[in-house]
């Protein structure tokens, strides 16, 4: 084992806090992992890892050497993809919003797969806050507004939104022709965030301005799904991407309302960490990503 191939066993065992979880994502035996922190333990003299039942952490002299490896190992990596034919590869754990990958990134994904046929992915969509390090992951796409991070945040796109209801729903209560008629009865579906505390109330725009109104609700949901499959079954009114109704509306399962008061676009980001140069892999895939999300827009009307 060379001394890159333990420095990069020893910053996965260091931002996983766990030498399972760090074979697991480099695809290697345990016991090599172990065997690989211990030799560089050996050659520098000094302990980088505390080791405990519970946990797994950097010692002082760790987290110092954990900082000069990622600068290194982030280097060698440049260096190694700056040669003709060498290509990005290695694991790439990224967690995305399931519709909009679905609408946006799954369908050309063969494609950048067989562009990029070293570069194993693995997508996973917990919509929570994260430790993206200490978690594995080298980006995260977040919609909507966010929260004060730590993180490097890049926009990957602004996206249209409606305000809709299905003809149902309009029967029974009416259609409204501005926002304010809104107020004489009409209910919402109630759409609650993971990062949330409290369902998001309906968003107009007005003359330059944003108005924002709560309206009573008689379910709330948590999932994009849920949400339109909601409206769409009478139960309220609801603010998506159009994007995502495209095919609702077609088949007359929605109608869009309200149309000249839209709520404001919603963003889309991609987030990384700031404690690390970008890999040629991540690099490559936030150019796809990025360029999916422009095309896929003009293509969903």
């Amino acid at each position: 084992m060379d001394r890159f191939d333990a420095m990069r066993i020893f910053t996965r065992v260091a931002e996983r806090r766990s030498f399972s979880l760090a074979a697991e994502d480099l695809g290697l035996p345990r016991s090599t992992v172990t065997d690989g922190v211990k030799l560089l333990e050996k050659r520098l003299g000094v302990r980088l890892l505390e080791r405990t039942t519970r946990v797994v952490r950097p010692t002082l002299d760790g987290e110092a050497y954990y900082q000069r490896c990622l600068r290194l190992l982030a280097d060698l990596e440049d260096a190694e993809a700056g040669f003709n034919g060498a290509k990005p590869s290695g694991l790439l754990k990224v967690d995305l919003h399931g519709t909009q990958a679905r609408y946006f990134l799954l369908p050309r994904l063969p494609e950048f797969l067989e562009r990029y046929p070293d570069i194993q992915l693995h997508i996973s969509e917990t919509h929570q806050p994260m430790d993206i390090i200490r978690e594995g992951y080298e980006c995260i796409v977040r919609v909507g507004a966010l929260s004060d991070s730590s993180l490097i945040q890049r926009k990957l796109a602004e996206l249209d939104r409606g305000t809709f209801a299905s003809p149902g729903y309009l029967k029974k209560f009416g259609t409204p022709v501005r926002p304010e008629d809104l107020e004489n009865g009409h209910r919402m579906v109630g759409l609650l965030a993971p990062d949330m505390p409290s369902v998001a109330p309906l968003a107009f725009r007005i003359e330059g301005q944003i108005r924002e109104m709560q309206l009573p609700t008689v379910v709330t949901v948590t999932g994009a799904e849920t949400n339109v499959a909601s409206a769409c079954a009478g139960l309220g009114i609801i603010q998506v991407p159009r994007y995502r109704v495209v095919s609702e509306i077609e088949n007359g399962s929605l109608v869009e309302i309200l149309t000249d008061t839209p709520p404001p676009k919603i963003p889309v980001h991609v987030l990384y960490s700031h404690t690390r140069q970008l890999s040629p892999r991540l690099r490559v895939f936030l150019e796809w990503m990025q360029h999916q999300y422009r095309v896929r827009s003009v293509d969903l009307g």
